[in-house]
């Protein structure tokens, strides 16, 4: 990775806005806003599946640590690492050129940019909640808890990646 203090800065940025603000946001138990999930997200095309794993699960044991959790967020964010490539492969266009580029709303549309983040947000989220609460008993009423924090998680990846400074 060329740009290691960029992707430094940002891991260190989503811990702190995860740890201080939005691991105290919660809406009647329904929706919890993970959005560290993002460093998963911005990390470039070409980075090795090996080290994605391994930042996938320190990210996640960073959470995990100062949340208290006994690791349901390296689980989860394992998980995300895990599918990204497969996610990629899908969703890949031809304007990728450069393989060190890293997936933003600018380079690939808000289309693109959308589904993928859905899509591996909803696999964290799912992950981490049915992990979490370990039973089917629930399912529907973790489902929901489910969609409504992909939704709300989604909005605020795409709302920061529309802020981040364009490279």
């Amino acid at each position: 990775m060329k740009n290691f203090s960029r992707y430094t800065g940002a891991f260190v940025l989503l811990m702190v806005l995860q740890l201080l603000i939005f691991n105290n946001i919660e809406f009647s138990g329904y929706v919890n806003p993970y959005i560290y999930v993002m460093f998963i997200l911005i990390l470039p095309f070409s980075i090795p599946s090996w080290f994605l794993l391994i930042l996938a699960f320190l990210s996640g044991l960073a959470v995990d640590l100062f949340s208290g959790t006994l690791g349901v967020h390296a689980f989860a964010t394992v998980m995300a690492g895990f599918v990204r490539p497969w996610i990629l492969t899908l969703n890949i266009t031809s304007e990728v050129t450069d393989p060190d580029m890293s997936p933003s709303l600018y380079r690939n549309g808000l289309r693109w940019f959308f589904f993928y983040t859905v899509t591996v947000v909803f696999v964290h989220h799912l992950s981490l909640f049915l992990v979490e609460l370990f039973t089917f008993s629930n399912f529907f009423h973790t489902l929901l808890r489910v969609l409504l924090s992909t939704v709300v998680t989604t909005f605020f990846i795409i709302l920061f990646d529309f802020i981040r400074p364009r490279r």
